[in-house]
């Protein structure tokens, strides 16, 4: 049901007005004067169709239009001035705040009923295409398997932390998980088995996190997890519990239970010297220590063991 907020001092009008758009099937709200027009429809949830009464105690309809108007609302209000002005320049002055449409006193219901239907098709289409954008924006940053963040959008949100940290100072540490033996599940068990798992570890890994830290699909069955203000041990400690996440119950499958486990390797902002710190450098670091967790036998959490020195310089 739509919304519809009504501005006027007049009570009768506004009761002729409501009972109009109630017997039409809009949802009505009243106020009575200008200041609390303006503060209604600076509402993050505010009505999406106004009928604003030119003259009103406090602040007038174009007022409380130019307000609306400046404000940074994602979703469009779609306003009808009502008013008893006729003269081509009042009207002008109306649309040029920012009206939409306009009706004279005493106005006609079905000229009402029309215009307020033009105006819910608009914020009704502009509504689908707001929609339509987040879809969009959400499509083009986050894995479509497991809704995680995509591979791209897990590296940019590392470059904003990097740079925060450059301006900010403070810890940074990031994981690079591996699902160990993932090749075996998919030619064991076939391929949907393998989304499964896929799905099953991204659900125990998010719920591991912060609600801060940022959990990707870094490539098909490897995550990266980014952990602002976390220092190595810190860091040892949050992946360890990670991995006891995953490892210490099978996951249930149509195949049936399956014990899954994951190697870890981590990397901290602290052991990399400011010249040479990068994303480049620090998931290299993270790589490293997930080979190695990988060749001293799977299902542990290992940290990078050196740190790495920017490069001398020349002369």
């Amino acid at each position: 049901m739509s919304r519809v907020l009504i501005a006027d001092d007049d009570r009768v009008s506004c009761k002729l007005l409501g009972g109009l758009l109630k017997k039409w099937g809009y949802e009505v709200e009243v106020v009575h004067d200008g200041f609390a027009a303006r503060r209604e429809l600076m509402k993050p949830d505010a009505a999406p169709l106004a009928i604003l009464d030119w003259m009103m105690p406090g602040l007038d309809g174009i007022e409380v239009i130019k307000a609306v108007r400046s404000a940074a609302h994602e979703a469009y209000i779609y306003i009808l001035l009502l008013t008893s002005r006729d003269q081509k320049g009042d009207l002008l002055e109306g649309m040029d705040a920012g009206a939409d449409d306009y009706l004279k006193k005493p106005f006609d219901a079905d000229e009402l009923h029309a215009r307020v239907r033009a105006g819910k098709r608009i914020v009704d289409l502009q509504a689908a295409l707001i929609r339509a954008k987040n879809e969009l924006q959400f499509a083009a940053t986050h894995d479509t398997l497991t809704t995680l963040w995509n591979r791209g959008a897990i590296i940019d949100l590392l470059k904003k932390e990097l740079s925060r940290r450059k301006r900010t100072g403070g810890e940074l540490g990031i994981v690079m998980a591996d699902i160990d033996h993932f090749k075996k599940i998919n030619d064991l068990y076939g391929h949907l088995v393998g989304d499964a798992v896929i799905r099953e570890v991204t659900r125990r890994l998010s719920l591991g996190v912060r609600p801060y830290d940022a959990v990707g699909r870094y490539g098909g069955e490897e995550f990266l997890i980014v952990f602002p203000a976390c220092n190595l041990s810190a860091l040892a400690t949050s992946a360890e519990r990670l991995r006891c996440s995953v490892a210490d119950e099978p996951i249930e499958t149509n195949a049936g239970p399956l014990p899954v486990t994951l190697s870890f390797g981590l990397a901290s902002a602290e052991q990399i010297e400011a010249a040479s710190l990068n994303p480049e450098s620090l998931l290299g670091l993270a790589d490293e220590a997930l080979y190695t967790a990988k060749a001293l036998g799977r299902n542990r959490v290992e940290p990078a063991a050196a740190m790495l020195a920017s490069a001398p310089s020349g002369g």
